[in-house]
């Protein structure tokens, strides 16, 4: 690759290089191109390590291909998880896979099997989806149960599970202990707790820093954007001051003032909206596309689809002062761009893995299709509050850096330098932009090549789609 501006954060690098690659690896970046058998010209573009994303729920070939349409090369379920990971690292590298994958173990599905008798699958997503009215599995367990939920989901780390994906939110009546045994188990094995707090605002980020600095474990707060409420100045001098006494809390948020989950979710609640002071109709039903008009209908659609996923309007990006809140999430120091990915649905049903093109009438959160374009288009090129190298930094080496503990793997992602896998992506820095919206999944602009282990899956601008050149990323502890 000639001609490009190669931006590497892991060096420092940013300037017009060419770029050697053989066998799914890099072996050359120099002023110089080196002979080659095939040359692309990428004058004009930019040359980025791929982005990684941690937090992604659409592990099905539709939804990391529009992913890959986004500059994505690695994509992970951490937050969710699998359960067990064997089977889903399985099923992924049979089916095959556009970009690279792996998973956490899931805590939520952990429980919703050990006291709900729920049988496993492997994708921790939909059955947690599936079984989420279930009586037993939210509630405070017995010393007796932790002890065979914490063998379990250890057993799972055993087995290559990037560490523990813990749900708290969805669960928020277990034990505080429960979540610090958790921690402390995470520590010893050497993995990360990825968290969905159990509160949103200061009262959430409180129990996980205290978690952290009890226990020493790295403790991953999810969706800082989505979870902060109007406590963003109090969370984000909290989370500092714990780093600055050594605390291991990493944080990742996506830009957007909309989040997506399930309409049965405890916090989506009539008494919990009305706690927060927010209207029922902030929420979108993606089945109907309809808004949720008066606490009726949100009773009767808890109740009739409690997995059902929804549209949550959180913060208003027009308002001034909203923005500035949503951007202090996204700006807090080494936070981590990453998506939440969700499944695509089309009528009320997931649409099917190997769907492609994408029907006109499916739906989904559009940070599932241009959250990486969005975060150059909206924070780079137009608010100027994120330079070109810190963006690639947050979407790429940052991710790649929070795994390599667990993932030695990781090392050799994120970055421009030989030796590095050929995990890469090019785009124009005048045009990238994010085109989905919330009622139509558009692929994103400005994208020109994407590859995946030195393979092309995006190439001027269009998706290859026998390309299935992902590999798993597994944890070694």
């Amino acid at each position: 690759m000639v001609g490009a501006r190669v931006v590497d954060p892991a060096s420092g690098l940013d300037a017009v290089r060419a770029v050697g690659m053989r066998g799914g690896a890099i072996v050359s970046v120099s002023e110089t191109p080196p002979p080659a058998a095939t040359v692309l010209d990428a004058t004009g573009l930019v040359l980025a390590p791929g982005f990684i994303d941690l937090h992604s729920h659409a592990q099905d070939r539709v939804g990391m291909r529009l992913q890959a349409l986004d500059g994505v090369t690695t994509a992970l379920e951490l937050e969710a998880g699998g359960l067990p990971v064997a089977a889903r690292y399985r099923q992924a590298a049979d089916e095959g896979r556009p970009i690279n994958f792996g998973y956490s173990a899931g805590w939520e599905v952990g429980r919703m099997h050990l006291f709900d008798g729920v049988p496993l699958d492997g994708d921790a997503l939909d059955v947690g989806l599936a079984n989420v009215h279930l009586p037993n599995w939210s509630r405070p367990c017995s010393p007796g149960d932790l002890a065979r939920l914490l063998d379990l989901l250890s057993q799972e780390v055993a087995d290559g599970a990037l560490g523990f994906g813990v749900l708290l939110g969805y669960a928020p009546d277990t034990d505080r202990s429960e979540y610090l045994a958790l921690a402390a188990r995470a520590a010893s094995l050497g993995v990360p707790c990825w968290t969905h707090m159990r509160y949103a605002g200061m009262a959430g980020v409180a129990e996980v820093l205290a978690a952290a600095e009890q226990t020493g474990a790295q403790l991953h707060i999810c969706h800082l954007n989505s979870s902060s409420e109007n406590d963003v100045e109090e969370i984000c001098a909290a989370i500092t001051g714990a780093r600055s006494r050594g605390v291991r809390v990493t944080t990742e948020a996506y830009p957007y003032g909309a989040a997506s989950t399930n309409i049965g979710a405890p916090f989506l609640s009539p008494e919990a909206l009305a706690s927060q002071g927010r209207p029922t109709t902030v929420l979108t039903y993606l089945a109907t596309g309809e808004r949720v008009a008066d606490e009726a209908r949100l009773r009767q659609l808890r109740a009739d689809d409690p997995g059902g996923l929804v549209i949550i309007d959180f913060r208003d990006e027009a308002d001034p002062v909203e923005r500035d809140l949503l951007l202090r999430t996204l700006l807090l120091t080494d936070t981590v761009v990453a998506t939440d990915t969700m499944p695509i649905v089309d009528g009320g049903r997931r649409l099917p893995g190997d769907t492609w093109p994408v029907p006109p009438t499916a739906r989904v959160h559009p940070r599932s299709v241009g959250g990486y374009a969005r975060t150059f288009r909206w924070l780079v090129r137009e608010l100027g509050v994120l330079s070109m190298m810190e963006a690639v930094r947050r979407c790429s080496l940052l991710p790649a850096q929070l795994l390599e503990g667990v993932a030695p793997a990781m090392r050799n992602k994120g970055r421009i330098q030989p030796g590095a896998d050929a995990d890469l992506v090019l785009f124009d820095p005048s045009t990238i932009a994010d085109r989905a919206t919330y009622t139509a999944i558009r692929p994103s602009a400005g994208i020109a090549h994407v590859l995946v282990n030195g393979e092309f899956v995006v190439r001027d601008h269009e998706l290859v789609l026998d390309a299935m050149p992902g590999r798993p990323v597994r944890g070694s502890s």
